[in-house]
């Protein structure tokens, strides 16, 4: 056995006994969620980094002592969630999980680095000129009245996140270079504009071909989009925007109660 290949094995052990000893069998929850948890919890902590090959399903479960539709049942949930990614040829392997963002007013580069992510701003486009109609209503514009377009790739970890388009009052125009390495709301915040509130629209449709290059996803695969236009505490339309993220990457949390 060469060096990778032993190393390889060491971790499927390693992995084995982490989940036996996580395995709670006299618990009411099912063997199944269990294990489908401590799975997400090992990636989550970095044990199993994205790239790692899981060994097929019957070798697992043989190794946990599970049954094969146990061990099945664990690893489709993962894979509903988007933490694993079966493919033919090279079985069941970790993938990057989500971007999971609350719905608050926070800017998506606040949340990734609020979350031990590495975010990273390619700027598209930047120009500044007359609004589209639809523009300046929803800021609250004279028509005609000169704003920002600006329009910035989002990365995470070095992989594409979302493709992100923005358009501001020109007088609260953040530079280009500011814009490169800070988020948007902090580039606001320090021209003093204090973020109060916002409208927003979240729905989903298929990316576009330029799109799908951008995000380096396949043509016609399913992208969350958002429509936002955020207000500062004296009422006034400060920023309107309409993103899209990978879908396979990106998911939006919100908590309801019962009133």
């Amino acid at each position: 056995m060469d060096a990778a290949a032993d190393a390889r094995a060491r971790g499927q052990q390693d992995l084995a006994a982490l989940l036996l000893r996580g395995l709670d069998r006299s618990s009411p929850v099912p063997l199944y969620h269990q294990l489908a948890e401590l799975i997400r919890g090992a990636v989550d902590d970095g044990v199993l980094p994205a790239g790692t090959r899981l060994e097929n399903e019957v070798a697992l479960a043989d190794r946990l002592g599970l049954s094969r539709p146990t061990m099945r049942r664990a690893l489709q949930e993962l894979v509903d969630r988007g933490l694993l990614v079966r493919r033919r040829g090279v079985g069941t392997q970790v993938v990057h999980p989500k971007v999971s963002r609350s719905m608050a007013l926070t800017s998506l580069h606040d949340d990734l680095a609020g979350s031990g992510q590495v975010p990273s701003t390619e700027v598209l486009e930047y120009a500044l000129g007359p609004g589209p109609a639809e523009v300046t209503e929803a800021l609250g514009l004279e028509p005609g009245a000169e704003v920002l377009t600006l329009r910035r790739l989002r990365r995470a970890g070095g992989e594409p996140l979302a493709v992100m388009t923005n358009y501001l009052p020109a007088a609260l125009a953040p530079s280009r270079e500011q814009l490169e390495v800070e988020g948007l709301y902090q580039c606001l915040r320090d021209r003093g504009v204090h973020l109060r509130v916002a409208h927003q629209r979240v729905g989903a449709r298929l990316a576009t071909a330029p799109e799908a290059k951008l995000l380096e996803e396949r043509p016609r695969s399913p992208l969350v989009t958002m429509v936002r236009t955020a207000y500062d505490d004296a009422g006034r339309a400060v920023e309107h925007g309409s993103h899209v993220y990978r879908a396979s990457r990106y998911a939006v949390e919100s908590t309801v109660v019962d009133r």
